[in-house]
């Protein structure tokens, strides 16, 4: 994570910090087009590190109002809840479509941009959604968080 701040730090973004190891960065820049960002990010993500790198952007009021609509109760013991980001919205409307072949014990729900679900802990990925999560097409429009996670980014 250390090289991760380092790297966007380098390439012009203020105020760096990382939460956990799971690829969050909250940062400051001159720049205020999300896609933009997103752009100069993935560069300098591809020219640190040498490898292909997608990176979604959104402000931390957008990231607010969406940890604020999970629409399912947010702790259930036994349960994961989670939010996936989705900045294609075709992909989004597929993703969304899984709600009607989800399993018993699952919970999908769309939002704006992101997908809401919960499921068993023990059931991840091999739930509706984790299946399909897995698929390569999927991982350049999309990034799942876990809503402890989300609230960490938020602190």
């Amino acid at each position: 994570m250390d090289e991760l701040a380092t790297a966007l730090g380098d390439a012009g973004f203020t105020d760096v910090r990382t939460i956990l190891a799971s690829g969050n960065v909250v940062f400051e820049c001159e720049l205020t087009d999300v896609y933009a960002v997103r752009a100069e990010a993935e560069t300098a993500l591809r020219d640190s590190f040498g490898y292909e790198a997608w990176v979604l952007v959104y402000e931390l009021d957008e990231v607010r109002e969406i940890n604020a609509g999970f629409p399912f109760e947010a702790e259930v013991d036994g349960h994961h809840s989670y939010v996936t980001f989705v900045s294609d919205a075709g992909v989004l409307a597929e993703l969304a479509a899984l709600a009607n072949t989800a399993g018993p014990d699952e919970k999908i729900a769309r939002g704006n941009g992101v997908l809401y679900w919960q499921v068993p802990k023990s059931g991840t990925l091999n739930s509706t959604i984790g299946r399909t999560m897995g698929k390569k097409r999927y991982k350049s429009s999309t990034t799942t968080r876990n809503l402890r996670t989300l609230a960490k980014v938020l602190r």
